[in-house]
């Protein structure tokens, strides 16, 4: 059981390594495509965009539905996480996943926890067979009573012929 966690542990290692090395070409790429990607310039507030329109000032007018003519507003800017960041998230949550499934993993191997399926498993086919032997008597009840009421009919009907 423990060289299982020490093969997994190596190999969640080397994934963590392999993964780490490619978050690293892929930020220092796109740093030299996209220069605006720096968190620097993310950071920094952006200029409000002034927007005039030539028309003059609409009166307040009665309740409508749609807005046509009337400039359709910016839409808010979508925050960006900054690639490494986002791939220290993807990683972090991978790994704890990772960890929960093989903490589960051990825990259901548990030795008592086999036993204990194992006891109530056995508990479950007693119970079930116990069942079946009550339906069957049942039913041999119910097809004697048949038999003796079909019997009882055969004997009326020849004493009264």
């Amino acid at each position: 059981m423990v060289w299982v966690l020490a093969i997994a542990t190596v190999v969640l290692t080397l994934l963590v390594a392999v993964l780490a090395l490619r978050v690293r070409r892929l930020s220092a790429q796109v740093a030299r495509v996209l220069p605006s990607s720096d968190a620097n310039v993310l950071s920094e507030p952006r200029p409000e965009s002034t927007f005039t329109t030539l028309d003059s000032e609409r009166p307040a007018s009665e309740y409508v539905i749609t807005r046509i003519g009337e400039p359709e507003p910016e839409p808010e800017p979508v925050p960006t996480v900054p690639a490494p960041v986002f791939a220290d998230l993807v990683l972090k949550e991978t790994v704890v996943q990772t960890a929960s499934l093989f903490h589960g993993l051990r825990r259901a191997l548990d030795p008592e926890r086999r036993n204990r399926i194992r006891f109530h498993m056995r508990q479950e086919v007693k119970r079930s067979r116990k069942q079946r032997r009550a339906e069957l008597r049942e039913v041999r009840r119910e097809w004697a009573a048949r038999r003796r009421e079909a019997m009882a009919v055969d004997d009326t009907a020849e004493s009264a012929a």
